[in-house]
């Protein structure tokens, strides 16, 4: 995603400054942040597999510690005053990870189909929207310089992975897509939103937003092929082997970013 794209975010009028930082809280939306929210994604699938299966924590086991980290993550992350790339993707990784829990745990625990958890996370996702508009008169990520609107924003980021868990499960497993033919499919749909943006101009918040949905299904099926027996349809790479490949890249990623600084929010700093 290119700086155009990232431009057209900033609808707001200019955030307020303290000191010599101003207080947006997340990044330029550039091909970085798209690769790094992908990756996170995938590892949202995979680790959360690894965490539960693998080392044999249980789904309850694996929630709770990984919800008592995120909150450490997300108090960090809510301290700082500005951007801080490790920081951010951390907590980033983090939800991803407990946003594909509570899905897991809603239908391995409770037994809730994933037709019904989409439709709840659907509505749940909608409503977080429409009271953070009616509140701040913006969804722009570009304007995340207030305690209310960071709350609004990291709430929505939860339940777009949550969301996302349970459409990607059920177009690939519910309905038996499998794992390259939902890959594909969402695939296709974030090209479509690709197009539509940069085609016909459609709104570019609204753009990201569906991108943003879209990349946590594309995410997890991606995850599923590469982890996943041969026998299940997928590649057979397994949740560490898949879960420490992209874990590296992010890593080289963010330190990268932190060096350069081109993630940084144009007027980030006087």
């Amino acid at each position: 995603m290119n700086q155009k794209f990232s431009n057209t975010l900033n609808g707001d009028t200019a955030a307020p400054f303290r000191g010599n930082a101003i207080l947006n809280k997340v990044p330029e939306v550039t091909i970085f942040f798209w690769l790094i929210k992908i990756m996170a994604t995938t590892m949202g699938e995979t680790a959360a597999d690894l965490l539960n299966a693998n080392l044999h924590l249980g789904l309850t086991n694996t929630t709770f510690i990984l919800g008592g980290l995120l909150l450490i993550a997300l108090f960090i992350q809510f301290r700082a005053n500005k951007y801080v790339p490790w920081v951010y993707w951390l907590s980033v990784l983090l939800i991803s990870v407990v946003g594909t829990l509570i899905t897991d745990n809603l239908t391995d625990n409770f037994n809730i189909p994933l037709e019904t958890t989409t439709i709840i996370f659907t509505v749940v996702l909608a409503a977080i929207f429409t009271v953070w508009y009616a509140s701040e008169k913006t969804l722009s990520i570009h304007s995340i310089y207030t305690v209310k609107r960071e709350l609004f924003y990291w709430l929505a980021i939860l339940f777009t992975f949550a969301l996302g868990t349970a459409a990607g499960d059920l177009i690939a497993e519910g309905l038996n897509f499998g794992y390259l033919t939902s890959l594909s499919l969402f695939a296709l749909m974030i090209g479509v939103v690709a197009l539509g943006h940069y085609t016909f101009k459609w709104n570019a918040v609204l753009s990201f937003w569906i991108a943003y949905i879209l990349t946590r299904p594309f995410g997890a099926s991606f995850g599923d092929y590469l982890s996943q027996s041969p026998d299940d349809g997928g590649l057979g790479l397994g949740t560490v082997g898949t879960s420490a490949i992209f874990l590296v890249i992010i890593v080289i990623l963010v330190v990268y970013l932190t060096k350069t600084r081109k993630d940084v929010t144009p007027r980030a700093e006087q």
